[in-house]
C-alpha cells in the first residue's frame, strides 16, 4: 500500500474520522472516567492497545472466519485482548486500575473497537489494521485526555494530579496547580460537566474544521508549467 494511502488512514483515524469527536462512540467511558487527565490517558492507553491488537488479529484471521459467525468470533477476540489488558493493568497499575474499575472490562462492549474490526480490518490487511487500530486510538486518547484535562483544571484547578499512578512515585512533582486557592467547581467534575466540555470540544474541532475547508478553497491553484513548443 502507498505511503499516501497509510497518510490518508491516520488522518481518518485521529481527525476526519475521530472516534469521539466524528463518530462519538465510546461515550460511556469518555464521560465517566475523565475527571483528570491521568484517568483519561490510562483508559485511552488501554484502549489502544485493545484496539491495535484486535484490527491485526482480526485482519490476520479474515479469510479463516465464516462470514456467519464473524461477529461472535470478533467479539472473542476483543475480549482477549481486554482480559489481558485488565490482568496487566491490576498486577502494575493497581491503584489507577481500582480508580478505572469497571470500565476497562467494559472496553468489550465499546462500539469502536468491534466497528473497526468489521468495518476495516475484516477486509484489509494487517499493515493498514495496524495503522487504523493506531490512529483511531491515538485519536480516542486525544478526546479522553482533552476532556480530563479541562474538568481537571476547572474542576479543581490542578492538571496532571495523580500522576504517580501510572508514572510511579517520582511523577508526584510533576502536578501542577493551575488556579492557586481554587474551592473547585462541582459541575466540572460531574458527568454534566463532561457532557457540556465534549459539546464544547466538538464544537471547536468543528470551528478549526471550518476554518481549514475556508482556507483550503481561497488558497490560489497551483500555476502549470507552459509546455515546450515541439519542434
Amino acid at each position: 500500500m502507498a505511503d499516501s494511502a497509510y497518510g490518508q488512514i491516520a488522518a481518518d483515524g485521529f481527525w476526519k474520522n475521530n472516534v469521539a469527536f466524528v463518530q462519538i462512540l465510546g461515550l460511556c467511558p469518555l464521560l465517566a472516567v475523565t475527571s483528570t487527565f491521568v484517568n483519561g490517558l490510562g483508559l485511552g492507553l488501554a484502549t489502544t492497545l485493545v484496539l491495535v491488537s484486535s484490527n491485526v488479529t482480526v485482519s490476520l484471521i479474515r479469510h479463516l472466519v465464516r462470514p456467519e459467525v464473524r461477529i461472535p468470533v470478533f467479539v472473542l477476540v476483543i475480549a482477549s485482548f481486554v482480559t489481558a489488558v485488565e490482568l496487566t493493568m491490576n498486577a502494575w497499575f493497581h491503584d489507577l486500575y481500582k480508580i478505572l474499575g469497571i470500565f476497562i472490562p467494559l472496553i468489550v462492549t465499546n462500539c469502536a473497537i468491534l466497528g473497526r474490526a468489521e468495518a476495516f480490518a475484516s477486509k484489509n490487511a494487517a499493515g493498514p489494521a495496524l495503522v487504523d487500530g493506531l490512529t483511531m486510538g491515538f485519536g480516542f486518547t486525544m478526546a479522553l485526555v482533552l476532556l480530563g484535562g479541562m474538568r481537571e483544571i476547572v474542576g479543581s484547578g490542578t492538571l496532571f494530579a495523580q500522576a504517580h499512578l501510572m508514572f510511579g512515585e517520582g511523577a508526584r512533582d510533576l502536578a501542577i496547580t493551575v488556579i492557586t486557592d481554587y474551592r473547585g467547581f462541582l459541575l466540572a467534575i460531574l458527568p454534566p460537566g463532561a457532557f457540556i466540555g465534549l459539546g464544547l470540544l466538538i464544537a471547536l474541532k468543528n470551528v478549526v474544521d471550518k476554518k481549514i475547508t475556508e482556507r483550503s478553497k481561497t488558497a490560489p491553484a497551483p500555476v502549470e508549467p507552459a509546455a515546450e513548443p515541439t519542434a
